[in-house]
């Protein structure tokens, strides 16, 4: 963007040219105060060690705790409520039922179980506490969405021929009934995790968390797990619990 002056000459009067400029110095202000947030994250993140000392791991332990708590409490609970309704929505478009099956793609899916791990060796305590309730809001906020929009699984579960493969699936079966859908907490939570440890990671570093976010959401619907649908509206959800537990200046 050129500089006001540049903005300026095709003003229409004074009043107009002061508007403009004060508009683009109050972009560009906001534009350096991004670049300083991120510069800082990245700087306290290189002087955290990458082994956890006693600090880090008790602040983890009570954010792991509280989120976990938030998780048992809703989604069973919604999941069992939902199976107990008589109506239920179906919230994907017939199209979607074409999208194959593929079970590899489970290994991508579960490695979300991974990522609860990644905050404790790449996140400050001082982050730590933003992203637990994150987490937490982001649970309570799906669970609402589940309580008003009770759905159905549109895939017809499939047990893989593989032994290996039909173990998992059939343990990921038993416990997890096809109800819990939009939007899908499993996109939530890694979206989360990902972008906080994104903001304190370094440009390669940031570009692998996010290629590993991509295949884990992908892995959600190529695994029949999720319809589209679900994974778009986790989007919101994401980017509202982020705003509104933002870290603290370090």
């Amino acid at each position: 963007m050129g500089p006001p002056q540049a903005l300026s000459a095709g003003c229409a009067d004074v009043a107009e040219c002061d508007a403009l400029n004060y508009v683009v110095k109050d972009m560009a202000a906001g534009e350096s105060i991004l670049r300083t947030e991120s510069n800082a994250a990245v700087a306290v993140a290189a002087k955290t060690p990458f082994l956890p000392d006693s600090v880090r791991l008790r602040v983890y332990a009570c954010w792991v705790g509280l989120a976990g708590v938030s998780f048992f409490a809703v989604y069973p609970t919604l999941n069992w409520i939902t199976s107990l309704r008589p109506n239920r929505f179906h919230l994907y478009v017939a199209q979607e039922l074409q999208i194959p099956f593929v079970p590899v793609f489970i290994w991508a899916y579960l490695s979300m179980y991974f990522l609860f791990l990644a905050p404790l060796f790449l996140l400050p305590a001082t982050r730590m506490p933003a992203l637990g309730k994150q987490l937490i809001a982001g649970t309570i906020a799906s669970g609402i969405v589940f309580l008003a929009f009770p759905a159905d699984l549109g895939f017809i579960r499939v047990i893989p021929p593989d032994p290996t493969y039909a173990n998992i699936y059939q343990g990921i079966f038993g416990i997890d009934r096809p109800h819990n859908l939009v939007p899908s907490l499993h996109v939530v939570w890694s979206s989360a995790i990902i972008f906080a440890c994104a903001d304190v990671a370094r440009p390669v570093g940031r570009g692998l968390l996010y290629a590993w976010l991509a295949i884990v959401v992908v892995s959600t619907v190529l695994v029949h797990q999720h319809h589209i649908l679900d994974v778009v509206a986790a989007v919101p959800i994401v980017f509202v619990v982020r705003r509104c537990y933002r870290v603290p200046h370090e």
